[in-house]
C-alpha cells in the first residue's frame, strides 16, 4: 500500500503524525509550492527561508532512502495527479488554518474521497486544535487568559514520534521540480546576504535553536524577555511557523527541563504563555476567518487613517527618527526578524503616531518577515492597534523615548543597527534632538544629514491619535 504524504507548513519528520502512521510503508513525500491558489502569496523573507528549509528536508528524507518530490503549480490539479500517478492507497496531511487552505483542504477531501482514496488530515502544527478549545457556553474564546488557562488545565500530550530510520521510496520514478528553478533566493540584489549567519533553517536548525535557548535563556527569560540588547528569545519563530519543530516538541523539552532545573520555573512558565499566545492567534483566525482584513471591533471600521506615503516609506527604512523605532526596522531588513518587544513599539508607533493603517503594517511585515505568520501577524497587529479581540486599549500609545530607556538602557541595540548614533552616549542615544549640540557635534551627528530628525511630534501625535480614538465611543465586537 502506497502512502502520499504532502507537506506544507510542517517540514520535518520528528514528532509528525502523518509520517509515523506510514512508516515501514512505501511512501511518497510531496511539496506543491502553489502561488495562486492560496492567498496571500508568501513573502520575500518566507521564500527564503523556505527553499532552504525544502534543502534540509529533501535531504533528511534522502538519507533514509526516498526523496521529497517538489511541484509548483495548483494543489487542488497536482495532489490528485500525483496520488493517481504513484497509483496511492491514501494520502495524509497536516492541517493548515487560514481561510484560502481550510476551503482548499475541503475541496481536496471530498474530491479525493470520492475518486476513492483514503484522506486523512493530522494535527501537525499546534498544540490543540482551535475547536476543541471552547468556553463553558461552547463558545470560542475572545480573551487571551482564561484561553490560556483552560490549555493549560488540558495539559499537552506527552507523546512523540521519532523519525523514523529508514523510509520505503513509493514515488515511482515520477519526475521532480528542481528547487533551484523554483527562484526563491534573491539575487538583484541579494537583500537577503546578512540572513546565512543568523539563521539555520530546517529540523537540526530548529533543536539547536531550543537547545541553545533552554541552556543560555531560559533561566531569566520571565525577566530579561523584553530586552532586545540581550540574547534573551528563543529565536524559534520561523522554525514554528515552517513546521520545523512542533510546537508540542517544544514544549515537553522545556517542561523536561523545568523537571531537572528547578531554577527555570519562572523562566519556563513565562515561554509557556507566549506559545499558547500563537494558539491563541490561531484560535481567532480560525473561528474570524477575516481577521486579516478585517478589524474585530467594528467602531474602527470608519477609523481616519493618514495616506502619508513619505511617512510610511520612512517608517520601513528606518529613518523615523524615533532611534529605538529605526533600530527595530533595521533589524527587520537586515536579519528577517525582530524582536517581539520592538515589534509592538514600531507597530504602535505606525499606527498611534503616524495614523497609518494597520493592514500597510501587517503587509510589509509579511514581506519582510522570516517567521511571517498570517494568525500571529493579523492578531498582533489588531491587539496593537485596539481592534482585535483582548486588544491593548486604544489609549496605550507607546512613547518610544521611554520604551528605548526601559528597554535598551545602554542602547546596545540602538548602536548595532542605527551605528550613525554609536557615538552617544546612553543619557541621550534615544533622543538624541535633545542632545546638547556640541556633543552631537562630537558624536558626528548632524541632524537632519546623517540621521533625521523626528518625523512627528511626539506630543502632537498622541494627543491626534487620543482625540481620534475617543471619538470612537464604547467598543463592541461583530462575530
Amino acid at each position: 500500500m502506497t502512502a502520499l504524504i504532502w507537506f506544507r507548513q510542517d517540514l520535518r519528520l520528528d514528532d509528525h503524525a502523518a509520517v509515523a502512521e506510514v512508516a515501514g510503508e512505501p511512501a511518497c513525500f510531496l511539496y506543491v509550492l502553489d502561488d495562486a491558489g492560496i492567498a496571500p502569496r508568501l513573502g520575500g523573507a518566507g521564500r527564503w527561508w523556505l527553499h532552504h528549509s525544502l534543502q534540509a528536508l529533501s535531504k533528511q528524507i534522502e538519507q533514509r532512502g526516498a526523496r521529497l518530490i517538489l511541484r509548483r503549480g495548483c494543489s487542488k490539479k497536482i495532489v490528485p495527479a500525483v496520488a493517481k500517478d504513484i497509483s496511492a492507497k491514501k494520502i495524509l496531511w497536516g492541517r493548515c488554518y487560514e481561510p484560502d487552505a481550510i476551503a482548499r483542504d475541503k475541496y481536496l477531501k471530498s474530491t479525493l474521497a470520492a475518486e476513492g482514496f483514503d484522506v486523512t488530515s493530522v494535527n501537525t502544527s499546534l498544540l490543540h486544535e482551535p475547536w476543541e478549545i471552547s468556553t463553558q457556553s461552547g463558545n470560542f474564546y475572545r480573551v487571551y487568559t482564561p484561553f490560556s488557562k483552560n490549555c493549560f488545565t488540558r495539559g499537552v500530550s506527552a507523546n512523540h514520534w521519532p523519525a523514523p530510520q529508514k523510509l520505503i521510496d513509493g514515488s515511482a520514478n515520477i519526475p521532480s521540480d528542481a528547487l533551484n528553478d523554483w527562484a526563491l533566493l534573491p539575487s538583484s540584489p541579494n537583500w537577503a546576504s546578512g540572513f546565512d549567519a543568523l539563521w539555520n533553517p530546517g529540523a537540526d536548525g530548529a533543536q539547536k535553536m531550543l537547545d541553545a535557548f533552554i541552556a543560555t535563556a531560559l533561566t531569566t527569560y520571565h525577566d530579561h524577555r523584553n530586552r532586545p540588547d540581550l540574547t534573551s528569545t528563543s529565536m524559534l519563530s520561523p522554525h514554528l511557523h515552517f513546521g520545523e519543530i512542533s510546537p508540542r516538541a517544544v514544549w515537553n523539552a522545556i517542561a523536561k527541563a523545568d523537571a531537572s532545573h528547578k531554577e527555570l520555573a519562572a523562566g519556563a512558565h513565562v515561554f509557556f504563555k507566549e506559545l499558547l499566545w500563537r494558539e491563541f492567534s490561531y484560535h481567532l483566525l480560525y473561528h474570524i476567518p477575516s481577521l486579516p482584513q478585517v478589524e474585530i471591533q467594528h467602531k474602527f471600521k470608519n477609523f481616519p487613517w493618514s495616506s502619508n506615503e513619505d511617512h510610511r516609506r520612512r517608517w520601513q527604512r528606518g529613518q523615523t527618527g524615533y532611534p529605538i523605532v529605526d533600530a527595530g526596522m533595521r533589524q527587520l531588513w537586515q536579519t528577517g526578524w525582530m524582536h517581539n518587544r520592538v515589534r509592538m513599539i514600531v507597530a504602535s508607533f505606525l499606527i498611534k503616531h503616524l495614523h497609518i493603517d494597520w493592514r500597510q503594517g501587517a503587509e510589509w511585515f509579511w514581506d519582510t518577515l522570516l517567521d511571517a505568520d498570517l494568525a500571529n501577524n493579523s492578531a498582533s497587529w489588531q491587539w496593537v492597534t485596539g481592534c482585535g479581540a483582548d486588544a491593548a486599549p486604544y489609549y496605550r500609545i507607546f512613547n518610544p523615548m521611554l520604551q528605548g530607556i526601559k528597554f535598551d538602557p545602554h542602547g546596545h541595540y540602538v548602536k548595532k543597527f542605527v551605528p550613525e548614533l554609536a557615538g552617544l552616549p546612553a543619557a541621550h542615544i534615544h533622543a538624541p534632538w535633545l542632545a546638547p549640540a556640541p556633543l552631537l557635534q562630537s558624536a558626528g551627528v548632524r541632524l537632519g544629514h546623517n540621521y533625521p530628525a523626528p518625523i512627528v511630534d511626539h506630543a502632537a501625535a498622541r494627543a491626534r491619535a487620543m482625540a481620534n480614538f475617543k471619538k470612537l465611543g464604547g467598543i463592541d465586537f461583530q462575530d
